[in-house]
């Protein structure tokens, strides 16, 4: 029987199970079907940079200058869907309107700091790996990024409850300070462990890695949350 009190232990029923299986087997998929890279990284709460979470990104490419990336709490069977994450090159970001703008965030300091990653598939020796994603945070790491999470599941939220919250990413060591105090070094000991990786080690092997210049209106959030501080 499904508890009421928390419906995420609630099985699936044999006709779900079913018509899953069904619709796996004779269903047309392509929407998902084009998604080609899986990104790991850690969002902070725009409206609390004290709360942070991991998000496995599932991306594809919509055109060469937008990629739009599904974002679940982790990479098993069971992940729920947290929320979503739309990037742009500079080339559109810089056409977009100032107030737009300031909802965005950059990319560098993930990349440069080891913090987002590209975990490796299974079977794909990792020195063969480490040059695909180092190729892919080159890519990146010019990129902004727009996102908002719906689903706050570091509250316990047995489901997704209240408006969306525009998350940001971390731009520099002493944001990342502002969410220790929120768990973040478990979150990072975790991750590194679970994808057998060393944010660190990450960290040093991408020093040739040249850091884009950041437009002035990209991590503006930081900004307003640090004069509201």
């Amino acid at each position: 029987m499904s508890d009421p009190a928390n419906p995420l232990k609630a099985p699936l029923s044999t006709k779900s199970t079913v018509l899953e299986s069904a619709a796996s087997a004779t269903q047309d998929f392509t929407p998902t079907n084009q998604i080609c890279a899986h990104l790991h990284a850690f969002h902070v709460y725009a409206d609390d940079p004290t709360r942070c979470v991991e998000a496995n990104h599932y991306c594809s490419h919509l055109t060469e200058d937008i990629r739009q990336c599904l974002i679940y709490d982790s990479a098993g069977k069971n992940a729920k869907l947290i929320g979503i994450e739309y990037m742009v090159t500079p080339r559109l970001y810089d056409t977009l309107p100032p107030d737009e703008r300031k909802l965005w965030h950059s990319h560098v300091f993930e990349v440069k700091s080891g913090m987002l990653i590209m975990p490796t598939p299974r079977g794909v020796p990792n020195g063969v790996w480490e040059a695909a994603e180092t190729s892919e945070m080159r890519d990146v790491i010019p990129l902004y990024g727009k996102t908002y999470h719906l689903w706050q599941v570091d509250r316990g939220d047995p489901v997704p409850m209240g408006e969306p919250k525009l998350m940001l990413s971390f731009t520099d060591e002493q944001k990342v300070k502002m969410a220790v105090a929120g768990g973040l070094e478990e979150l990072v000991a975790k991750r590194d462990e679970e994808f057998g990786v060393d944010t660190r080690t990450k960290a040093e092997k991408r020093g040739g890695i040249g850091e884009p210049e950041r437009h002035p209106d990209a991590d503006a959030m930081w900004e307003v949350h640090a004069k509201g501080a």
